[in-house]
């Protein structure tokens, strides 16, 4: 399955991924994978001869009917669809992000993108990758452990057919298995997710070719002074958020991590337009709504600060190459 990357050696090491995969696919065939073999087989039945390729707006041509009535309940059937919004023909996959919105703020700020290496660390369903198609990049590379994401991402490349798109089952520990590999990184809401932050942005340096571009998106918090806050048990409903920096402390952390030429790209404030409920992510799951204090929304049910969104562009030094023993 990795055998794409065999062309990318000594940047990455094949071996730790393929046996770090090799668990997980014990894993993917138990229970948990059965809940989508249908979803694949389904897929299978479909005749991609009436399904014309989808552009960079995710629409495709009409198909017959019985196929559209398949299409729409496997869709279905793949709810919580957090980040879209995607279409296939008819069917609008309405996710609960607007995800077009922050790519959208984001899109002027982006470096070439054109037959460059490209890797999205926390990728969820692909939905951004989806949008670099249209960049012809040589290899976009998703990582997420999720494998509910893994079959949204299955299903829509199925109809997209993007061979330069790969998303493989692995987490944000596994950057470490790529050196001077990466034109450019995203890493687009994860950092705030794990214990590390300082980290994770390290790997993301190492994995970045010598003056690669990494696209940093993370949650934080409004104010003047270097500082981060350290919720005391859940944010916004959420355990697993740990530090939330201010835009200032942010670009220290990348400063000090060894990135240079750095610029915020975008500061904004989530609202009900671009996070919310919809029917394909319905009750009983909860959205930004149901995370914020009903009587002022500038601040979470806990009584922090209401979240805000920074995303900085930021570059590797120019440095030595860096390679793994062969």
């Amino acid at each position: 399955m990795t055998q794409y990357l065999e062309d990318y050696r000594p940047h990455v090491d094949l071996n730790h991924i393929n046996e770090t995969l090799a668990k997980s696919s014990g894993w993917n065939s138990s229970k948990n994978k059965n809940k989508y073999q249908h979803i694949y087989q389904k897929l299978k039945s479909i005749n991609l001869n009436e399904i014309s390729p989808l552009t960079k707006e995710y629409s495709g041509a009409s198909f017959n009917t019985e196929d559209s009535k398949i299409i729409e309940q496997l869709a279905l059937d793949l709810i919580p669809w957090r980040k879209g919004p995607f279409k296939i023909g008819n069917l609008e996959i309405d996710a609960e992000w607007r995800s077009d919105q922050k790519w959208k703020r984001i899109n002027e700020f982006l470096p070439k993108l054109e037959n460059q290496t490209i890797l999205d660390i926390g990728c969820n369903n692909g939905y951004y990758m989806f949008q670099m198609l249209k960049y012809k990049p040589k290899l976009v590379l998703g990582i997420d452990p999720v494998l509910h994401c893994k079959a949204q991402f299955d299903f829509i490349n199925h109809f997209v057919q993007a061979k330069n798109l790969k998303m493989e089952l692995l987490g944000v520990e596994d950057v470490k298995s790529f050196l001077s590999m990466f034109d450019v990184v995203f890493s687009m809401g994860i950092l705030y997710h794990h214990r590390h932050p300082l980290e994770q942005l390290i790997d993301i340096r190492e994995a970045l070719k010598s003056g690669g571009t990494a696209i940093i998106e993370t949650i934080g918090i409004p104010g003047e002074e270097s500082i981060c806050l350290f919720p005391e048990d859940k944010y916004s409903k959420m355990r697993n958020v740990w530090f939330l920096p201010t835009e200032s402390c942010f670009k220290n952390w990348l400063h000090r991590t060894g990135f240079t030429d750095i610029e915020l790209i975008s500061s904004s404030t989530t609202d009900f337009s671009e996070q919310r409920l919809s029917r394909f992510c319905p009750p009983p799951h909860q959205s930004l709504e149901d995370f914020l204090n009903p009587e002022d929304h500038s601040k979470t049910v806990e009584g922090y600060p209401a979240p805000m969104r920074f995303c900085y562009k930021a570059k590797k030094k120019q440095s030595p190459i860096k390679k793994f023993p062969c």
